[in-house]
C-alpha cells in the first residue's frame, strides 16, 4: 500500500475504534444504571459465599464493578459480529467527513489522484475486519457460548447451569423428556424416551437414570425398555441413536446458543441429516450461511454508502448523512432480516442470499456513477 493508501486505512481504523469503543460503553452504562440494584444484590451474595461478613464500600463497589466486567466481556465479543456492518459505515462517514472539512480530497485531485483511491483502502480494511468476524464467530464464540447464554443473576459464574428438558421430538421417531438437562457437561438426568411408530403410535418407552452423548448417541446408564404395543417383560437397553444432540437441545432451551453455533458446527449437526427433521435441517442451513450473506451484506451496504461521501466538491456532510442513512439501515437491516427468515419455495441455502442478490447490482450501480 503507498502511503496515501495507509493514511486512508490508518484514519478509518480509528474511527472505527472509536466508534466501536463508544458504542459498547454506550450499551454496557444503559444495562449497568438499569440493573444496578441487582448486580449490587449479586455482589453482596457473593461477598458473604467468600466468608466477608462486613464488606466495606470500596470494596462492595469493585466487586459490584468485577460482576458487570465479567457478564459483559463475552457479550462485547458477540456485539462486535453484530455491530460490525453498522459500524464499518458510521466511521466510513467521519473520514470522508474529515477528508472533505479539511479539503484532502481537493489535494488528491490537484495531485492528479483518482477519488477511486479512497475506496481501495477502505474496502481493504473492511474486509480485513470482516475477516476477523468470521475468524471470532468460528472459534472464539462457541468457546464461550455458556458465558454468553448466563443471564443477569448468573453473572460471576462460570457455568450456566441446567434446565428441565420438556417433550422434545428429535425426528426420528423418538420424543426425549428429562427431569435434568446440564448445559455445561450436555448429560441428561431422570430420561424418559417415547418410541413412535411411522404413523405416530407408541411402541416402547425407555426410561433411564441418566444419558450421555457419545457423539452419535445417548449411552444410557440404567436404561430400561418397556413395551407398549404388547405385555411384556421390560428389557435393558444401553443405547439411543437420535439426531438430538445436546447443541440441538442448547438451541432449544438457550435462544442465545443461535448466535454461537460455529459454521463449523452446523455442519456436523447436518452430517446427521439422516437423524434430523426438516425444520432442524432447514435452521441450520439457515444459521451456516445466513452469517455468510450479513457478511457480503455488510461489505455490499459499505459501497452502495461510499458515493455519498466522496465528492470532487466539497459538500454539506450533515445532509449527505441524512441522505445515506436510510438506505444504509435499510440496506443492513434487510441483509440481517433476509438471512434468517424462511422464503417458502426456496432451499434455504439459497434463499439466505437474496439480500446480496438485491445489494450487489445497487452497489455496482451506484458506485459506477461516482465522479472521481
Amino acid at each position: 500500500m503507498s502511503l496515501l493508501d495507509r493514511y486512508i486505512a490508518r484514519q478509518f481504523l480509528i474511527n472505527i475504534a472509536v466508534l466501536l469503543v463508544i458504542l459498547f460503553c454506550f450499551v454496557v452504562a444503559i444495562d449497568a444504571s438499569i440493573n444496578l440494584d441487582r448486580f449490587a444484590k449479586l455482589a453482596m451474595d457473593l461477598l458473604e459465599r467468600q466468608g466477608v461478613p462486613d464488606p466495606g464500600l470500596a470494596q462492595r463497589v469493585l466487586t459490584t464493578f468485577a460482576i458487570i466486567v465479567d457478564l459483559w466481556w463475552p457479550r462485547l465479543i458477540q456485539l462486535f459480529n453484530f455491530l460490525l456492518g453498522l459500524v464499518l459505515v458510521g466511521a466510513m462517514g467521519f473520514t470522508c467527513a474529515q477528508f472533505v472539512r479539511h479539503r484532502e480530497f481537493v489535494a488528491m485531485l490537484a495531485a492528479g489522484q483518482s477519488l477511486s483511491r479512497v475506496g481501495r483502502p477502505i474496502l481493504i480494511v473492511a474486509a480485513g475486519l470482516t475477516l476477523v468476524q468470521a475468524l471470532n464467530q468460528e472459534f472464539v464464540i462457541p468457546r464461550i457460548a455458556p458465558l454468553l447464554a448466563r443471564e443477569i443473576k448468573e453473572a460471576g459464574q462460570e457455568r450456566v447451569g441446567g434446565t428441565h428438558l420438556p417433550l422434545t421430538p428429535d425426528g426420528t421417531g423418538h420424543v426425549f423428556q428429562a427431569e435434568h438437562f446440564d448445559a455445561d457437561t450436555g448429560d441428561l438426568r431422570g430420561l424418559f424416551v417415547l418410541e413412535r411408530s411411522a404413523d405416530g403410535r407408541p411402541v416402547r418407552a425407555i426410561r433411564a437414570e441418566s444419558a450421555r452423548w457419545d457423539g452419535s448417541g445417548w449411552v444410557l446408564v440404567g436404561g430400561m425398555a418397556e413395551p407398549r404395543t404388547a405385555h411384556g417383560p421390560a428389557t435393558p437397553v444401553d443405547r439411543i441413536e437420535s439426531g438430538l444432540d445436546p447443541t440441538q437441545i442448547r438451541l432449544n432451551r438457550y435462544k442465545a446458543y443461535r448466535n454461537c453455533l460455529s459454521f463449523g458446527q452446523a455442519g456436523r449437526m447436518l452430517e446427521r441429516r439422516s437423524l434430523l427433521d426438516e425444520r432442524t435441517i432447514d435452521e441450520l442451513q439457515r444459521i451456516r450461511w445466513g452469517r455468510v450473506s450479513v457478511w457480503m451484506c455488510n461489505l455490499l451496504t459499505l459501497g452502495l454508502a461510499m458515493p455519498f461521501f466522496v465528492t470532487r466538491e466539497p459538500a454539506n456532510m450533515l445532509r449527505q448523512s441524512l441522505q445515506c442513512a436510510p438506505i444504509s439501515l435499510t440496506a443492513l437491516m434487510g441483509g440481517v432480516l433476509g438471512s434468517s427468515a424462511a422464503i417458502p419455495g426456496l432451499p434455504p441455502a439459497i434463499g439466505v442470499f437474496i439480500p446480496v442478490m438485491i445489494l450487489l447490482p445497487a452497489a455496482i450501480a451506484v458506485g459506477s456513477s461516482v465522479k472521481t
